[in-house]
């Protein structure tokens, strides 16, 4: 197990009580005494404050989407991206047969552990803390949150008009261009009540109204109004 100094500055955070950073580091094979609970507050935490960054972020995705981005988030495998940049598993404490399993490594208790960080902070100060904690090694992918799902623009675009009780966007195919073999068609996304009217291009219909919603949702981001 390795000096504790160093995980505090990657955390950028110093801990007032170093009992609890022990505790969140402490696997079950360890002690009684481990951090299992505080796994158990920092995931309702972290739930909190990636909820709260995706709700202020991107206005214009509904609860479903968003519902699938936070998912993506905090799943295990974005929290394991996160703390093998933390160098996380060598802190850890762990018992005899964990620790010759490969437990430093193992994604589940790593996972764990980080969510436990994040419920020590909250009671070594405030949620406020842990807030600003999770949002500095969270930045990257809050900010690049959307391409964490696979893209429908359809669907998003639906989930929003029906979230503001608007009529669903109309897909009208303007014809094609190009030769038989190589075809690109055309069609535009209409959405009468909020004035919009675009034309897009794919090399089917299906990839032309997605590209089409696409565009529609960026009119609709980039109007204020619309909110």
């Amino acid at each position: 197990m390795s000096d504790l100094t160093k995980l505090q500055e990657t955390l950028d955070y110093k801990f007032n009580d170093m009992t609890l950073l022990r505790l969140a580091l402490t696997h079950r094979s360890y002690s009684r005494q481990n951090n299992e609970r505080l796994e158990f507050v920092g995931d309702g935490v972290l739930d909190y404050v990636i909820a709260m960054n995706l709700y202020h972020r991107y206005p214009h995705l509904a609860e479903g989407h968003l519902s699938k981005i936070r998912a993506a988030l905090v799943n295990q495998n974005t929290l394991v991206e996160i703390a093998a940049k933390m160098d996380l598993g060598k802190y850890l404490f762990l018992g005899p047969g964990e620790e010759r399993s490969g437990g430093r490594m193992r994604p589940s208790i790593i996972a764990d552990c980080l969510e436990a960080l994040f419920g020590a902070v909250a009671f070594d100060s405030s949620c406020i803390q842990a807030t600003r904690v999770i949002e500095r090694l969270f930045e990257e992918y809050l900010d690049n949150a959307e391409h964490l799902v696979t893209k429908d623009f359809k669907s998003i675009l639906q989930e929003y008009v029906q979230s503001r009780k608007i009529s669903l966007p109309l897909y009208e195919t303007k014809g094609t261009d190009g030769p038989d073999h190589n075809s690109v068609f055309i069609v535009e996304c209409i959405i009468p009540e909020l004035g919009i009217k675009v034309p897009a291009r794919g090399r089917s219909k299906k990839e032309a109204s997605q590209v089409a919603a696409e565009k529609a949702l960026a009119q609709i981001h980039s109007s204020k109004e619309y909110f």
